[in-house]
Protein backbone atom coordinates (compact mmCIF):
# COMPACT_ATOMS: atom_id res chain seq x y z
CA UNK A 1 0.00 0.00 0.00
CA UNK A 2 1.23 3.37 -0.97
CA UNK A 3 0.33 4.80 2.72
CA UNK A 4 1.27 2.19 4.69
CA UNK A 5 4.72 1.66 6.35
CA UNK A 6 3.56 -1.69 7.79
CA UNK A 7 6.41 -3.86 8.69
CA UNK A 8 9.26 -1.62 7.92
CA UNK A 9 11.93 -0.80 9.90
CA UNK A 10 12.51 2.80 10.69
CA UNK A 11 15.65 4.54 12.57
CA UNK A 12 15.59 8.05 13.95
CA UNK A 13 18.39 9.80 15.18
CA UNK A 14 18.25 12.11 18.40
CA UNK A 15 14.39 10.56 18.64
CA UNK A 16 13.89 11.55 21.51
CA UNK A 17 12.58 15.08 21.99
CA UNK A 18 11.33 17.70 19.02
CA UNK A 19 11.32 16.37 15.61
CA UNK A 20 12.87 13.36 16.57
CA UNK A 21 10.16 12.42 18.49
CA UNK A 22 7.57 13.37 16.23
CA UNK A 23 8.47 11.90 13.18
CA UNK A 24 8.97 8.74 15.26
CA UNK A 25 5.31 8.76 16.53
CA UNK A 26 4.08 9.62 12.59
CA UNK A 27 6.34 6.74 11.30
CA UNK A 28 4.50 4.16 13.92
CA UNK A 29 1.46 5.51 13.55
CA UNK A 30 1.99 4.18 9.90
CA UNK A 31 2.80 1.08 10.79
CA UNK A 32 6.57 1.22 10.82
CA UNK A 33 8.76 -0.35 13.98
CA UNK A 34 11.16 2.42 14.94
CA UNK A 35 14.28 2.38 16.58
CA UNK A 36 15.21 5.06 18.66
CA UNK A 37 18.58 6.89 19.13
CA UNK A 38 20.24 8.98 21.45
CA UNK A 39 22.41 10.37 23.67
CA UNK A 40 19.75 10.58 26.72
CA UNK A 41 18.27 7.31 27.38
CA UNK A 42 14.93 9.32 29.56
CA UNK A 43 12.94 11.01 27.00
CA UNK A 44 14.14 7.85 24.16
CA UNK A 45 12.80 5.24 26.84
CA UNK A 46 9.31 7.70 27.17
CA UNK A 47 9.03 8.08 23.30
CA UNK A 48 9.93 4.08 22.71
CA UNK A 49 7.08 3.42 25.66
CA UNK A 50 4.72 5.35 23.75
CA UNK A 51 5.15 3.46 20.39
CA UNK A 52 5.96 0.23 21.53
CA UNK A 53 9.67 0.90 19.89
CA UNK A 54 13.23 0.36 21.28
CA UNK A 55 15.51 3.07 22.49
CA UNK A 56 19.17 3.20 21.91
CA UNK A 57 21.80 4.90 23.61
CA UNK A 58 24.65 6.54 21.69
CA UNK A 59 26.75 9.00 20.90
CA UNK A 60 26.74 9.77 17.49
CA UNK A 61 29.53 11.61 17.39
CA UNK A 62 31.41 8.53 17.81
CA UNK A 63 31.71 5.76 14.90
CA UNK A 64 32.14 2.65 17.62
CA UNK A 65 28.86 3.66 19.25
CA UNK A 66 27.13 4.33 16.20
CA UNK A 67 27.93 1.19 14.55
CA UNK A 68 26.81 -0.66 17.54
CA UNK A 69 23.47 0.80 18.15
CA UNK A 70 22.54 -0.16 13.83
CA UNK A 71 23.96 -3.40 14.73
CA UNK A 72 21.58 -3.48 17.94
CA UNK A 73 18.40 -2.23 15.86
CA UNK A 74 19.08 -4.25 13.36
CA UNK A 75 19.35 -7.21 15.77
CA UNK A 76 16.20 -6.14 16.84
CA UNK A 77 14.06 -5.43 14.20
CA UNK A 78 15.58 -6.37 11.10
CA UNK A 79 17.10 -4.67 8.22
CA UNK A 80 17.44 -0.89 8.61
CA UNK A 81 14.77 0.37 5.27
CA UNK A 82 13.93 3.96 6.87
CA UNK A 83 16.31 6.28 8.01
CA UNK A 84 16.11 9.80 10.26
CA UNK A 85 18.93 11.67 10.68
CA UNK A 86 17.53 14.34 12.92
CA UNK A 87 20.25 13.94 15.40
CA UNK A 88 21.58 18.00 15.78
CA UNK A 89 22.72 20.90 17.75
CA UNK A 90 22.70 24.91 17.20
CA UNK A 91 24.73 27.32 18.76
CA UNK A 92 25.36 30.91 18.13
CA UNK A 93 28.44 33.61 18.20
CA UNK A 94 30.06 36.87 16.64
CA UNK A 95 32.30 35.16 13.96
CA UNK A 96 35.02 37.22 15.48
CA UNK A 97 34.37 35.67 18.78
CA UNK A 98 33.34 31.98 17.29
CA UNK A 99 36.12 29.20 18.91
CA UNK A 100 37.35 26.85 16.88
CA UNK A 101 35.68 23.91 19.74
CA UNK A 102 32.64 25.40 18.92
CA UNK A 103 33.00 24.89 14.98
CA UNK A 104 34.19 21.07 15.19
CA UNK A 105 31.19 20.29 17.66
CA UNK A 106 28.62 21.68 15.98
CA UNK A 107 30.13 19.91 12.96
CA UNK A 108 30.73 16.39 14.15
CA UNK A 109 26.99 16.42 15.47
CA UNK A 110 25.39 18.25 12.27
CA UNK A 111 27.48 16.68 9.55
CA UNK A 112 30.29 14.49 10.65
CA UNK A 113 27.61 12.28 12.45
CA UNK A 114 24.92 12.48 9.27
CA UNK A 115 27.68 10.68 6.86
CA UNK A 116 28.73 8.04 9.53
CA UNK A 117 25.12 7.33 10.36
CA UNK A 118 24.09 7.15 6.51
CA UNK A 119 27.19 5.05 5.98
CA UNK A 120 25.92 2.76 9.04
CA UNK A 121 23.02 1.79 7.26
CA UNK A 122 23.71 1.91 3.40
CA UNK A 123 24.04 -1.88 2.94
CA UNK A 124 20.34 -2.16 4.36
CA UNK A 125 18.88 0.73 2.63
CA UNK A 126 20.15 -0.41 -1.01
CA UNK A 127 19.05 -3.61 -0.35
CA UNK A 128 15.41 -2.60 0.64
CA UNK A 129 12.59 -2.33 -2.30
CA UNK A 130 11.86 1.22 -1.01
CA UNK A 131 14.80 2.45 1.04
CA UNK A 132 14.38 5.73 2.16
CA UNK A 133 16.82 8.42 3.80
CA UNK A 134 15.65 11.62 4.99
CA UNK A 135 17.89 14.22 6.95
CA UNK A 136 16.64 16.98 8.85
CA UNK A 137 18.53 20.05 7.49
CA UNK A 138 17.26 23.51 8.44
CA UNK A 139 16.98 26.64 6.30
CA UNK A 140 20.18 27.60 7.35
CA UNK A 141 21.47 25.64 4.56
CA UNK A 142 19.85 27.43 2.23
CA UNK A 143 20.37 31.06 3.24
CA UNK A 144 23.00 32.65 5.39
CA UNK A 145 22.41 33.28 9.22
CA UNK A 146 24.28 36.29 11.14
CA UNK A 147 25.67 35.15 13.71
CA UNK A 148 25.90 31.17 13.15
CA UNK A 149 28.32 30.98 10.70
CA UNK A 150 28.95 27.05 11.73
CA UNK A 151 25.99 26.13 12.02
CA UNK A 152 24.50 27.20 8.79
CA UNK A 153 27.96 26.08 7.47
CA UNK A 154 27.11 22.60 8.82
CA UNK A 155 23.47 22.78 7.35
CA UNK A 156 24.95 23.88 3.95
CA UNK A 157 27.08 20.86 4.28
CA UNK A 158 24.39 18.43 4.91
CA UNK A 159 22.56 19.55 2.01
CA UNK A 160 25.73 18.80 0.08
CA UNK A 161 26.01 15.25 0.91
CA UNK A 162 22.26 14.86 0.60
CA UNK A 163 22.09 16.03 -3.10
CA UNK A 164 25.51 14.03 -3.61
CA UNK A 165 23.70 10.26 -2.55
CA UNK A 166 20.49 11.33 -3.99
CA UNK A 167 22.75 11.72 -7.24
CA UNK A 168 24.85 8.66 -6.85
CA UNK A 169 22.24 6.40 -5.98
CA UNK A 170 18.88 7.57 -8.24
CA UNK A 171 19.10 4.33 -10.62
CA UNK A 172 18.38 2.46 -7.17
CA UNK A 173 15.29 1.60 -5.15
CA UNK A 174 16.75 4.13 -2.50
CA UNK A 175 15.84 8.08 -2.33
CA UNK A 176 17.72 10.53 -0.36
CA UNK A 177 15.87 14.18 0.92
CA UNK A 178 15.86 16.51 3.54
CA UNK A 179 13.58 18.75 5.48
CA UNK A 180 14.70 22.39 5.79
CA UNK A 181 12.49 23.59 8.81
CA UNK A 182 12.81 27.15 9.73
CA UNK A 183 12.61 27.61 13.75
CA UNK A 184 10.81 25.20 15.53
CA UNK A 185 8.80 25.07 18.36
CA UNK A 186 11.47 22.49 20.26
CA UNK A 187 13.41 22.41 22.85
CA UNK A 188 16.39 23.29 20.57
CA UNK A 189 14.47 26.64 20.23
CA UNK A 190 14.07 27.27 24.05
CA UNK A 191 17.57 26.92 23.89
CA UNK A 192 18.07 29.00 21.18
CA UNK A 193 15.74 31.98 23.41
CA UNK A 194 17.49 31.03 26.46
CA UNK A 195 21.16 31.60 24.62
CA UNK A 196 19.40 35.42 23.40
CA UNK A 197 18.27 36.45 26.90
CA UNK A 198 21.62 36.05 28.42
CA UNK A 199 23.46 37.31 25.64
CA UNK A 200 21.14 40.80 25.70
CA UNK A 201 18.72 41.10 28.34
CA UNK A 202 15.72 40.65 26.30
CA UNK A 203 12.50 39.44 27.78
CA UNK A 204 12.23 35.83 27.05
CA UNK A 205 8.56 36.51 25.92
CA UNK A 206 10.19 39.39 23.66
CA UNK A 207 12.60 37.27 22.37
CA UNK A 208 10.28 33.87 21.21
CA UNK A 209 8.51 36.34 19.25
CA UNK A 210 11.59 37.77 17.60
CA UNK A 211 12.40 34.28 16.67
CA UNK A 212 8.99 33.34 15.84
CA UNK A 213 8.66 36.50 13.66
CA UNK A 214 11.73 34.80 11.47
CA UNK A 215 9.17 32.67 9.62
CA UNK A 216 6.95 34.43 7.37
CA UNK A 217 3.77 33.00 9.11
CA UNK A 218 5.24 34.93 12.40
CA UNK A 219 5.00 31.74 14.74
CA UNK A 220 7.16 28.38 15.60
CA UNK A 221 6.65 25.53 12.78
CA UNK A 222 5.03 22.23 14.50
CA UNK A 223 6.89 19.33 14.74
CA UNK A 224 4.18 17.57 13.41
CA UNK A 225 4.31 19.65 10.54
CA UNK A 226 8.02 18.59 9.48
CA UNK A 227 7.11 14.66 11.10
CA UNK A 228 4.18 14.86 8.35
CA UNK A 229 6.95 15.71 5.49
CA UNK A 230 9.30 13.21 6.75
CA UNK A 231 6.33 10.66 6.50
CA UNK A 232 5.62 11.62 3.16
CA UNK A 233 9.06 11.11 1.82
CA UNK A 234 9.07 7.73 3.59
CA UNK A 235 6.01 5.94 1.98
CA UNK A 236 6.61 4.07 -1.20
CA UNK A 237 4.37 6.36 -3.36
CA UNK A 238 7.30 9.21 -3.09
CA UNK A 239 9.86 7.00 -5.12
CA UNK A 240 9.77 9.80 -7.38
CA UNK A 241 10.85 12.55 -4.55
CA UNK A 242 14.92 12.27 -4.40
CA UNK A 243 17.50 14.73 -3.94
CA UNK A 244 14.68 17.55 -2.49
CA UNK A 245 15.52 19.73 0.05
CA UNK A 246 12.16 20.98 1.09
CA UNK A 247 11.63 24.09 3.08
CA UNK A 248 8.57 23.95 5.78
CA UNK A 249 9.41 27.75 7.31
CA UNK A 250 5.51 29.30 6.56
CA UNK A 251 6.76 30.63 3.00
CA UNK A 252 9.85 32.94 3.66
CA UNK A 253 12.10 30.94 1.01
CA UNK A 254 9.12 31.30 -1.49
Amino acid sequence: MGTSLQGRHALVTGGGTGIGAAAAIKLAEAGATVSLVGRRMEPLEKVAQRISGNAIQCDVTDADQIARAFDAAHSANGAIELLIVNAGIADSAPFRKLTRESWDRIMAVNLTAAFECAQAAIGDLLASENGRLVFVASVAGLRGVPYAPHYAASKHGLLGLMRSLAAEFAKTSLTVNAVCPGYVDTPMTDQSVARVVEKTGRGEEETRTLIANQNASGRLVSPEAVATMILTLCLPKSRDVNGAAITIDGGLSA
